[in-house]
């Protein structure tokens, strides 16, 4: 790994460290996330329903995001999900009253203190089929072929390596899976000064890849039916992440989809 990728790794890890030492619903620094207690409330602005937030454990949603994957991937009973960079378990819980008993979700988290805290609540929870990984997610610890879903909340932007993120997620997904995440892309391209400031990286903004980018990655991975569709409306919510950085002029949350291609149908995007 060349220096600028360890440094980038470590900024984001202490980030998210600090994070998971923080109180139940989101106390983190600025960027992607509510910060100042406001976890619940970014979460509905999210997109996330009272009875969403009321069925997860308390603890586990720490206000990290910038979308609802829930709203694009169509989960089912009886699927096996993968959640990138899953930090408190929020969208793994979830995921998991959607895909019922017959189904299994797995996070995965770089941060020791995210997968501590996920673990703990799964106990609270009582939920069996949720199960929590220390990884990266350039080097997911997961077999090949297992998955029938991957969701992923903001976390992807935060890799120096797309290219291999995309890649992994490919290798674990099931012919006809399907991946559905919210993250961030960038609208023009980040100035010099941006993308080297380790800040940004661990505040979800230096690391967007524009949309154009980001659908070469995927189809270079392997993956079909891509599309990217970026919020106008995140704007606003991209400010108050960086007060007085001047990012919400760059960068838009965006709903990310695409198949992995193979004999076994692939189930539509979306509720039904």
């Amino acid at each position: 790994m060349g220096q600028i990728k360890r440094q980038i790794l470590a900024s984001v890890l202490e980030r998210y460290r600090q994070a998971a030492g923080g109180e139940p619903e989101g106390t983190c620094s600025p960027g992607c996330c509510g910060g100042g207690g406001r976890g619940v409330e970014l979460s509905k602005d999210l997109g996330y329903s009272e009875t969403d937030l009321a069925s997860a454990p308390q603890g586990s949603n720490l206000g990290l995001g910038c979308g609802n994957p829930h709203a694009v991937a169509g989960l089912r009973p009886g699927e096996t999900v993968l959640d990138l960079g899953c930090g408190g378990g929020f969208d793994c819980f979830l995921a998991a009253k959607q895909v019922g008993a017959d189904g299994l979700i797995i996070g995965v988290d770089m941060t020791p203190e995210m997968i501590a805290r996920a673990r703990e609540n799964a106990e609270k929870m009582e939920a069996p089929n949720v199960s929590f990984r220390l990884g990266e997610i350039e080097h997911l610890p997961v077999a090949d072929a297992g998955v029938d879903v991957i969701i992923s909340n903001c976390v992807i932007n935060l890799a120096a390596d797309k290219g291999a993120v995309y890649a992994e997620a490919f290798r674990v997904l099931r012919p006809g899976g399907r991946l559905a995440i919210s993250d961030v892309v960038a609208l023009a391209e980040l100035p010099g000064d941006m993308v080297s400031d380790l800040e940004l990286w661990a505040s979800c903004a230096a690391g967007a890849l524009t949309v154009s980018e980001t659908e070469r990655l995927l189809a270079e991975a392997g993956f079909e039916q891509v599309q990217v569709e970026p919020n106008p409306a995140s704007r606003e919510m991209i400010e108050k992440w960086l007060p007085g950085h001047g990012v919400e002029d760059y960068l838009a949350a965006a709903s990310i989809t695409a198949i992995k291609p193979g004999s076994k149908p692939s189930r539509a995007f979306g509720c039904c």
